[in-house]
């Protein structure tokens, strides 16, 4: 199972969100060397998000995101406000491993498949919902004509055999990942899932290693590792 860092971008900082929200802190200045430091730490992939993006709907952070990709030799997987096929070309082009599509995948099916067909698994789709309805637009808005369970299926049937699942309400806040939902969700899919959102602990990581026969492939880590909970390493050895 993946160990994935998180480095969450705002107006070129590296900063952590609470359920959506800036917590004011500040953790680096500099992505690439906070991105350095994880490849260093042993990361086999990173996963950076576009914080400003994701409230505006186009990617402001593109420049720190294209010299983390061409400098770091570690797939990278980006997200946040990418809302075109000729964004997710750029990035694809740019060195980008894996882009994530959120509001746009929610809101435009019919750009959805058109982005599957063309990209195919170099995109991969993030399902954030409170209390299994989806959340949009950096999680401002809700969307309720379809639930997580529904949306994830539609998912699969176009193809796709991987998701990021986030709850919102635990995102940042190291008060423990939402098992049940992800179990829920690899159970009634069959989907493979990378999950985020709570994870506090090395116990934790632990309980979600158990979920890896079921189709969890990874975790998705920032403010746990950021306030030194844990090593990436350690939480690695759970996840091995």
């Amino acid at each position: 199972m993946l160990i994935i860092p998180a480095i969450d971008l705002k107006d070129g900082c590296v900063v952590r969100y609470v359920q959506g929200r800036l917590d004011k802190k500040i953790y680096s200045r500099d992505p690439l060397k906070t991105a350095r430091h994880w490849l260093k730490a042993g990361a086999k992939l990173i996963h950076v998000v576009d914080l400003d993006g994701a409230f505006l709907g186009v990617p402001k952070n593109l420049d720190k995101v294209k010299e983390i990709a061409g400098n770091v030799d570690v797939p990278i997987q980006f997200g946040g406000g990418v809302r075109s096929l000729e964004a997710i070309k750029e990035l694809l082009d740019s060195g980008v491993w894996r882009v994530v599509l959120g509001t746009k995948a929610v809101l435009d099916k019919a750009f959805l498949k058109k982005a599957f067909l063309k990209f195919a698994d170099k995109i991969i789709v993030s399902l954030d919902a409170k209390e299994n309805v989806l959340s949009i637009k950096g999680w401002q808005k809700s969307y309720k004509e379809m639930d997580v369970l529904t949306f994830a299926a539609m998912l699969k049937d176009m193809g796709f055999g991987q998701l990021i699942y986030t709850d919102t309400l635990k995102d940042g806040t190291l008060s423990g990942p939402n098992i049940k939902a992800v179990k829920n969700l690899l159970k009634e899919t069959g989907l493979k899932l990378i999950a985020s959102g709570g994870i506090s602990s090395l116990e934790d990581i632990c309980k979600l290693k158990k979920l890896e026969k079921q189709g969890l492939t990874g975790i998705i880590t920032g403010k746990a590792l950021y306030e030194g909970r844990f090593t990436l390493g350690e939480a690695q050895a759970c996840g091995a």
